[in-house]
């Protein structure tokens, strides 16, 4: 059974949300906050599977809690993924929360199938972004990374993981962050899909990160993948 916990300011989108999400069988919602702070809380206490997090609330942004959850995680490889649910899908909270470390994006107007399918994802460490903005947040990733990295040099961690990777698994992250299915991948270098995700699977190990998007994230800004 998958634990989620639901951050929304409006009561009826936490009630909307639970029933789409329990009607899975396999989902179990076993809290709720409505700001920022309250979220950090109860996610400390009940350590979910999966956080279904809003980014604007009055009482306290989902982007705060973000940090201060993703900050908690460390290494911890079972600590909650969370999940930025939100109206908005080129807002500037929702690229703040994705570079601070949330796992995947989806909009609120996505179907119920979606939303189902984007919990059980992260559930079984898979990263998302919603299909119809997964171009548009790549490229804005791209775009701000690149900028960034005039300014800031490679963090020495990074510079050490960055280093541990093979040719092979440097050029697959690199395809990754294209945009490029693991199949797709597959084609592009003439190896079985099976060989992508193993290679996949040992560099995000090395580089410390629990899925793909963040895997994404890693590429820009530390110069594997550019625009």
């Amino acid at each position: 059974m998958i634990s989620v916990v639901l951050v929304d300011d409006q009561a009826v989108v936490r009630a909307g949300f639970r029933v789409i999400l329990e009607s899975a069988g396999d989902i179990e919602i076993v809290g709720e906050a409505a700001t920022g702070p309250d979220a950090v809380d109860v996610v400390r206490r009940l350590q979910p599977d999966v956080v279904c997090m809003d980014v604007r609330m009055p009482g306290g942004d989902g982007l705060t809690a973000t940090r201060a959850l993703v900050a908690e995680r460390g290494a911890d490889a079972t600590a909650p993924a969370i999940l930025i649910v939100t109206t908005f899908d080129l807002d500037e909270y929702v690229f703040g929360a994705l570079e601070a470390g949330a796992n995947g994006f989806v909009l609120k107007d996505t179907e119920p199938d979606e939303l189902i399918d984007a919990v059980r994802r992260l559930a079984a460490g898979q990263g998302l972004v919603d299909t119809a903005v997964t171009s548009r947040v790549i490229a804005e990733f791209a775009r701000r990374s690149s900028g960034a990295r005039v300014v800031e040099p490679i963090a020495p961690h990074d510079a050490i993981a960055l280093d541990s990777l093979t040719l092979r698994e440097r050029e697959i992250v690199r395809l990754l962050a294209n945009g490029l299915s693991n199949a797709e991948i597959a084609t592009a270098l003439f190896v079985e899909t099976s060989t992508v995700k193993s290679h996949l699977t040992r560099a995000m190990a090395k580089i410390g990160v629990r899925d793909r998007l963040q895997t994404v994230v890693w590429a820009y800004r530390n110069g594997v993948a550019s625009v």
